[in-house]
């Protein structure tokens, strides 16, 4: 699949009935990339866990909080950043980050810009500082990966769109195809997209068989041994 190359919705939505750990392990059978990399460590939460698996493309940019504007009171015009964000194909997930340090000190994502995201075909936010309002923005299904959480959004301000960042150690380029849920969230690389869910579903079934026997009666060191090797 050639980097411009999207996936269906079909295709999108088959990845979405995965969760992101097992996403993971069926990009590993592709050699895709180091089994290290390509991931947020465990500096990024996911926020609402209770939330359906999260599929989307990024964009980027970068943020600070820490820093009043040199002339007047706050940071206002978004509007490089929306105009960005529709350049992107849907659905779109924001990705900033965070330059404080430490980073966090304000919130750029509350009810507010979360309701704005959506409305610009955004399912989610992924930051290594703050998130804030989190009632409100549960409530209106949008997703949150964040570092900390915050109570005011300080003086955020974006800058960089379209940056390629690194959010939890993870490295994310505009147009990036990323998946996360209650564990984490990770990119998916675009080469081998279409070919993830097959490979998972091979993989859960694997695993299926492996914590079946384990629950049996049947159940033995020697057996198990047979069974993992078999499945390497």
């Amino acid at each position: 699949m050639s980097a411009e190359t999207l996936l269906t919705e079909d295709d999108l939505n088959t990845l979405r009935q995965f969760d992101t750990c097992m996403i993971s392990n069926a990009i590993e059978t592709f050699d895709a990339r180091l089994r290290n990399t390509g991931f947020a460590d465990a500096s990024i939460r996911c926020i609402f866990e209770d939330a359906a698996p999260l599929v989307g493309y990024a964009v980027t940019a970068r943020l600070r909080s820490g820093d009043p504007p040199i002339v007047g009171g706050s940071f206002r015009d978004q509007g490089e950043l929306w105009n960005r964000i529709l350049e992107i194909p849907a659905p779109r997930i924001l990705v900033l980050q965070d330059m404080d340090r430490p980073p966090g000190r304000g919130a750029f994502v509350g009810d507010m810009h979360a309701a704005i995201l959506q409305a610009l075909g955004c399912v989610g936010y992924v930051t290594n500082g703050a998130v804030r309002e989190l009632p409100a923005v549960h409530a209106m299904g949008f997703q949150l990966f964040a570092g900390t959480v915050a109570v005011s959004h300080a003086y955020a301000h974006i800058f960089e769109v379209g940056a390629v960042v690194t959010v939890g150690g993870m490295e994310v380029r505009p147009r990036d195809l990323l998946h996360g849920d209650s564990h984490g969230i990770l990119t998916v690389p675009k080469k081998v997209a279409a070919q993830v869910p097959a490979a998972a579903r091979e993989l859960q079934q694997a695993e299926k068989k492996i914590i079946d026997f384990c629950r049996s009666s049947a159940f033995s060191v020697a057996k198990l041994s047979e069974m993992m090797k078999a499945g390497r």
